[in-house]
């Protein structure tokens, strides 16, 4: 599907891949962003990108004010309070509020995660593997909600109609940070860093190539709806990452240690996202020299 032209609606514009993800698509569309904006600052910067905002409060959604003719659909919002109720509310019933909403849009994008597998140890999921609790210990409610979201995202692409895509992204980064910039902070603070005994590996993957594989997920949007892994074929460890970071940075190496708690490896079987697109746009050591140098001490 191409992205121009069109009109995109974005949940989730102002958490982790939203915001750079709303101002790409601005450029050649017209993004329209739903959110509290409960931080001003936020809202001015996405508004200043000509993002338009509207505030909506996913807990309890108000749509009256939000236009139904709509092309596309980018459902990223997600919350990890550890409340049972409000975690639900936003990343599955707000699921099914949107499709209904939107039910006449050419596609409909879900963005799930790898938190919804079983750990198995590091092997590699396909998107046939078992479910189960991924972020028990560490964001108890996390990985139950995001099943839950992909459930009813399947429910609604039936319901409405709704050609639907359920892509579940690991471990996104970028020049305005991600999961890596935490633990950078963490060694600039000298704290030590816990790593699952698994050996802690993921796919990085870039907020350029999440932009760039956009036309490629929307193409595969369905009734039923289709699941893809979005993640880039590249795997680094934890471990990895943060010794190249300190390197770059020049703090301090790493204080690594091995913790039964901390989140277990999602390792994603990269097959048909390379299929639909083989070429990536950034390297993870690329992406995390220029998320370091982006952020300086």
């Amino acid at each position: 599907m191409g992205l121009k032209g069109k009109t995109i609606v974005v949940t989730g514009p102002t958490g982790m891949v939203g915001p750079a993800l709303s101002k790409a698509l601005a450029v050649d569309n017209r993004v329209i962003a739903l959110a509290r904006f409960s931080d001003t600052a936020v809202r001015a910067d996405l508004e200043a990108s000509e993002v338009e905002c509207l505030a909506v409060d996913l807990v309890a959604p108000d749509f009256s004010a939000v236009p139904r003719e709509v092309d596309v659909v980018l459902n990223l919002a997600v919350i990890k309070s550890g409340d049972w109720p409000t975690d639900l509310a936003v990343c599955a019933e707000a699921t099914g509020h949107l499709m209904s909403h939107f039910r006449d849009a050419e596609a409909f994008l879900h963005c799930s995660s790898g938190a919804v597998y079983q750990p198995n140890g590091g092997e590699p999921f396909t998107e046939d593997s078992p479910h189960g609790n991924h972020h028990e210990h560490m964001m108890p409610t996390y990985s139950i909600s995001k099943i839950a979201g992909e459930s009813v995202a399947r429910f609604g692409a039936q319901e409405f109609d709704l050609p639907t895509v359920i892509a579940r992204l690991n471990v996104p980064y970028g020049d305005g940070g991600g999961w890596p910039y935490f633990h950078l902070l963490m060694m600039r603070a000298g704290m030590a860093i816990e790593v699952n005994p698994d050996g802690a590996r993921y796919n990085l993957i870039h907020d350029e190539d999440i932009a760039a594989d956009l036309p490629a997920l929307l193409g595969q949007a369905s009734v039923p709806a289709a699941t893809l892994n979005w993640a880039s074929p590249e795997l680094v460890s934890i471990a990895q990452w943060c010794e190249f970071m300190a390197e770059v940075d020049g703090c301090d190496p790493p204080q690594i240690v091995k913790a039964d708690a901390a989140i277990p490896s999602t390792v994603m079987d990269t097959t048909h996202i390379r299929e639909l697109r083989p070429e990536r746009l950034v390297g993870w050591q690329d992406g995390l020299r220029r998320m370091v140098q982006n952020n300086p001490a």
